[in-house]
């Protein structure tokens, strides 16, 4: 069952995301989902937060619409909940109608803003399943993801939009960062990005440096967000391929 938003009160668990590239001949099927949206999901237990959101072409920030690409992201009271979501028929539906798709599991490591009023919190260590450790890179390193997302003032939209092309063109290429989508839950004004890295470093050096370092500084001097959200995360589990990657590590996210 879903919680209703408290401000005041922050929700914390684990987070899944499922990214997902529609086959040609399952775009209307894909496009019913994101009509659909998180109302299909009201009775799931333990899930606390969805939001199922489409995407820009190839995936991409721009604002010509994605036609097959889609994103999906949910947090769950606890691992044991997240992973029984992963492997249930709403998830494996949308990964047999896909070209592509990538889903993990995420424990929050560091949260600030709010998202429809509601603030997350880091996830505590009860919630996850104590055997697992951090989903590692092929150096033993941990992987983080990092989830922001922003509500954008309709007076400020093309202001912020002329700072997206550059900020996506340097992240696709950014070192350390493994994938990388746009997703939004409405066109122009609510926005969202989410991408892997393979480590803090990495992260933090995108961040800090070039025109993604300028599009914050403009956003925050100018006030562009009614709203916004950054959440850091280092994985649990992840499967799929994106981008002809395939991503896997020694637990996976499915559990039988």
């Amino acid at each position: 069952m879903n919680t209703s938003a408290n401000p005041s009160i922050a929700l914390s668990g684990v987070v899944v995301v499922l990214l997902v590239d529609y086959l040609t001949q399952h775009r209307a099927w894909g496009w019913m989902r994101l009509i659909q949206g998180s109302g299909a999901l009201k009775d799931v237990p333990g899930l606390l937060f969805s939001k199922v959101m489409g995407s820009g072409h190839g995936g991409g920030f721009g604002l010509r619409p994605s036609g097959s690409h889609q994103g999906l992201i949910c947090l769950f009271e606890d691992e044991q909940k997240a992973n029984e979501f992963c492997d249930g028929p709403y998830v494996l539906a949308m990964i047999e109608h896909s070209r592509e798709h990538w889903l993990s599991s995420m424990a929050v490591t560091s949260a600030r803003g709010q998202w429809d009023e509601q603030v997350w919190g880091v996830t505590p260590k009860d919630c996850l399943i104590e055997s697992q450790d951090p989903a590692g890179t092929e150096d033993g390193g941990s992987l983080i993801a990092v989830l922001t997302r922003g509500t954008i003032r309709p007076a400020k939209a093309l202001a912020f939009w002329r700072y997206s092309p550059p900020a996506q063109k340097e992240l696709n290429t950014a070192t350390g960062c493994h994938l990388a989508m746009g997703l939004g839950e409405a066109p122009l004004l609510r926005q969202c990005t989410f991408s892997l890295w393979s480590d803090t470093d990495a992260m933090v050096a995108y961040a800090h440096s070039g025109a993604h370092k300028h599009a914050i500084t403009a956003a925050y001097k100018n006030d562009y967000f009614a709203e916004s959200m950054f959440v850091r995360m280092r994985v649990l589990a992840m499967t799929g391929v994106w981008h002809g990657k395939r991503y896997g590590v020694s637990h996976e996210v499915h559990h039988g």
